[in-house]
């Protein structure tokens, strides 16, 4: 049996040229349905402590990230940020290979976005 992959991510904050630390972020699967399957935060590092999804939860399919970025740079009130222009940065995805390791980095400012499959 072939080992199962995992799903990582990691959030930079750009714009104060830092990792996001205490963002919050949504995890749903949306094949038929859309169905939550956690909630996390992102540490220091703007990593999450663990993998999102590993081992046999990995499963092929469609899933959704949303990154909660008004919350997290609204924390800087009184910096030139005074109503960032996103809200909830969703990036939808399909895995293909469940074997494999799905990393999902986000690059934020107050303004836009970056994303790209990592590794």
């Amino acid at each position: 049996m072939a080992d199962k992959g995992k799903l990582t991510t990691h959030v930079l904050d750009i714009y104060h040229g830092k990792p996001a630390a205490g963002m919050t972020i949504d995890l749903l699967r949306v094949d038929d349905a859309r169905v939550h399957l956690l909630t996390v935060h992102t540490n220091a590092d703007g990593r999450c402590d663990a993998p999102l999804l590993e081992n046999h939860a990995f499963q092929e399919g469609d899933y959704e990230l949303n990154f909660h970025v008004r919350p997290y740079f609204e924390q800087f009130k009184g910096e030139p940020v005074e109503s960032p222009f996103l809200n909830i940065v969703p990036i939808r995805f399909t895995v293909y290979d469940a074997t494999q390791h799905y990393h999902v980095p986000l690059l934020i400012s107050p303004w836009a976005y970056q994303t790209y499959r990592g590794s």
